[in-house]
């Protein structure tokens, strides 16, 4: 189950985030659209990096099934700048985020793995006919 807490007017596929959200948890997940300057301000206090980001994950760490899993924060600029670069929709953009910060959520993490969290992010992806993740794009630069 999603959560969505969207503080600017960017336009979320609620049932397409719910789907992939299903298929790798049953787990409760708080998900908040916000602009750049709220995310700068979250990764500063949360992180100590003061400059916006383009998603992050707040995992709840719980050996109870009924507890949340956790929270993603997602900059909607981080979102239309990205899908402007790479010419897709904000819409797929905003999927690609999500991914990323489920899978962190999970427990994945790509600066210490052996590339799982990237493999689990190319299938899918490929499930759901989305473009090139976030891993891929930046390992590709």
């Amino acid at each position: 189950m999603l959560n969505i807490k969207n503080l600017t007017t960017t336009d979320i596929n609620l049932t397409l985030l719910e789907e992939i959200a299903d298929r790798l948890t049953h787990r409760e997940i708080d998900l908040t659209i916000c602009n750049n300057e709220l995310i700068k301000k979250y990764n500063h206090q949360y992180r100590n990096i003061n400059r916006a980001t383009d998603v992050l994950s707040f995992p709840i760490e719980s050996d109870f099934d009924n507890m949340p899993l956790g929270s993603i924060v997602i900059s909607a600029d981080f979102v239309e700048e990205k899908s402007k670069e790479f010419g897709h929709s904000s819409s797929d953009e905003l999927t690609l985020l999500f991914i990323h910060g489920l899978l962190h959520l999970l427990g994945y993490d790509h600066e210490i793995d052996n590339g799982e969290m990237r493999k689990k992010e190319e299938e899918i992806i490929t499930q759901f006919k989305l473009p090139k993740s976030l891993i891929v794009r930046v390992e590709e630069s």
